[in-house]
């Protein structure tokens, strides 16, 4: 069986000539493609309670964090700043909480742009509202440029998960304007661009978490190192469901 990969829905806050509903759950086709060509099998989860999301946890080898609406600023406490975009709280609760018991779990996560962010927010860091308050950001990482093609460099660490799949100086895409500022404790920095901006996450105690600021599920099919980032995320999320099936069962005895 292919692993199982969640890929909690983003919301459209707005009806559409297709779908004349508010607040409808949808999923980027690009990154169920990408899913897919790696060799997962994606299961999409509406968005949902807080509550319901330990009955999720069966139904997944993996979570995929995808990118979306900035994070709402009170679950790092902190109030709006005026360059906050628009933020959306009820997926803000169920993907923190999804974060949490995915991890208690084992299951494995890769995290895109939003997905970076969520994750570090959950796991106790905070976010740059905007880049604006970063001293140090220079470069455009909102590009202008289409969302296929990279547009900046990032420095990847030689001791890291990260290094081994793209390299020391992979060339990435960037629609973002949130940033990480103070990151988890559970986490280390492995990536940044050339004015110091986060561009990585991966977790420290294991291989459990990897997550980019770019997006890969953009220009996976131009760039053979993105869709990498996908199969070591299929690959991951494989081996912690064998290990998970294969460790010995404790009998109860009456």
């Amino acid at each position: 069986m292919r692993p199982r990969i969640a890929m909690p829905a983003d919301t459209l806050t707005e009806a559409t000539n297709i779908i004349n509903e508010r607040n409808a759950d949808f999923t980027p086709r690009m990154a169920v493609n990408a899913v897919l060509k790696s060799g997962g099998l994606p299961v999409i989860l509406p968005n949902s309670a807080p509550e319901n999301v330990a009955d999720y946890l069966d139904s997944f080898d993996g979570v995929l964090f995808l990118g979306g609406f900035d994070v709402d600023p009170t679950f790092y406490n902190e109030e709006p700043d005026m360059n906050l975009g628009q933020t959306y709280i009820p997926r803000d609760e169920f993907e923190i909480e999804l974060v949490k018991q995915a991890v208690a779990a084992g299951k494995s996560i890769f995290g895109i742009c939003r997905g970076m962010q969520i994750i570090n927010v959950a796991l106790g860091g905070t976010l740059y509202q905007d880049l604006s308050e970063d001293p140090t950001a220079k470069l455009k990482h909102a590009q202008t440029a289409p969302g296929n093609l990279p547009t900046h460099h990032v420095t990847v660490e030689k001791n890291s998960r990260l290094y081994k799949i793209m390299g020391e100086r992979p060339y990435v895409n960037s629609r973002h304007h949130e940033a990480v500022k103070l990151v988890a404790p559970s986490l280390n920095v492995v990536a940044r661009s050339d004015d110091q901006v986060v561009e990585a996450v991966e977790s420290k105690a294991n291989n459990q978490i990897l997550a980019v600021q770019w997006h890969p599920e953009n220009i996976y099919k131009h760039a053979v190192a993105m869709q990498d980032l996908f199969r070591d995320f299929i690959q991951r999320s494989g081996a912690a469901a064998l290990a998970k099936t294969a460790a010995p069962q404790l009998k109860v005895v009456k």
